[in-house]
């Protein structure tokens, strides 16, 4: 199984170094490194190029987003295979061979992933929720994966999956007119088309910024059209996909966009969003609790998201 590490590069100074670091302790190394500078200008390429790791190619380009980045790796690689790091992220030291068993014992799937570790900017991290999985085993294949990415922390992770080259590029790659969510839906658009082998060891760290843990607003706002529901919405209508449970996945895109809503304080753009999800998924009782978020003083909405998180 011959594997790529990709790794997406802008402006991680500060960490790039431990990413890479995560992958040369790998106890089953892969064949490559593939590192592509989406136009940092912090110096982030400076640091690779000064370790001089064997076996790794820097790339650089204009910066264009890190779809495109994460496609350019795609398209450079030299392996069948692609694992995807983000340059802030990291790999525990067995990922990589937890993969390969993966893909000895299920050898026609098209994606591997694993459970994770959520990490905050205090250096904690813990284990991701994972509910509805039908298997027992550690290791098994994720027939329901709409039901499941609908009541869980998104079991596909960008910096904890491994894929078919081919398959990502069957799809068009990750796409690049989306600014947020676009992973989502690459994993959506792989998982309808063949289930995704999933272990339920945490193999990889996806250190958050302080926007994720609540302590800090969004940095982004929701965008308006909302590229990433509309395209999961039309694989309903691809003929040959496996999309059963993919209303209660849309219910659950629906709400988080209606959470950063608000954060931001953006209560009419909120209420908008918690329609759509309450017509994907009436029974989504989350979305009764943002309803109520509504009305509430902007203080008691904070509190309550950095209590309970979305």
């Amino acid at each position: 199984m011959g594997v790529s590490a990709v790794i997406p590069l802008y402006n991680k100074v500060s960490t790039i170094e431990r990413t890479l670091n995560s992958v040369l302790n790998q106890s089953c190394v892969p064949d490559e490194i593939v590192v592509i500078d989406d136009g940092s200008t912090d110096g982030s390429n400076v640091v690779v190029a000064g370790l001089n790791i064997p076996g790794l190619r820097l790339i650089r380009q204009e910066n264009a987003g890190v779809s495109a980045a994460r496609n350019r790796g795609a398209i450079e690689a030299r392996c069948e295979w692609l694992a995807y790091l983000d340059g802030d992220d990291e790999w525990m030291p067995d990922f990589l061979k937890t993969i390969a068993d993966m893909q000895s014992r299920y050898p026609e799937s098209d994606i591997y992933g694993t459970a994770y570790y959520a990490g905050d900017y205090l250096g904690d991290k813990h284990p991701i929720s994972l509910n509805g999985i039908a298997f027992t085993a550690d290791i098994g294949v994720m027939e329901n994966y709409f039901q499941v990415a609908s009541m869980s922390a998104p079991p596909l992770w960008s910096s904890a999956v491994c894929l078919r080259k081919k398959a990502l590029l069957d799809i068009g790659g990750f796409p690049e007119n989306v600014r947020s969510g676009e992973d989502l839906l690459t994993w959506a658009r792989l998982a309808a088309r063949k289930p995704p082998v999933y272990s339920m060891k945490p193999q990889a760290i996806f250190w958050q910024d302080k926007a994720h843990t609540y302590d800090e607003s969004p940095n982004r706002v929701p965008e308006p059209d909302d590229p990433v529901g509309k395209a999961l919405a039309e694989l309903k209508n691809v003929p040959g996909t496996m999309v059963r449970d993919i209303d209660r996945y849309l219910s659950m895109w629906y709400k988080m966009r209606s959470s950063i809503y608000l954060r931001l304080g953006m209560r009419s753009s909120a209420f908008f969003e918690i329609l759509k999800g309450l017509r994907s998924n009436p029974s989504n009782s989350k979305l009764y609790v943002y309803l109520l978020m509504c009305v509430l003083p902007a203080e008691y909405t904070r509190n309550l998201f950095k209590r309970f998180g979305r």
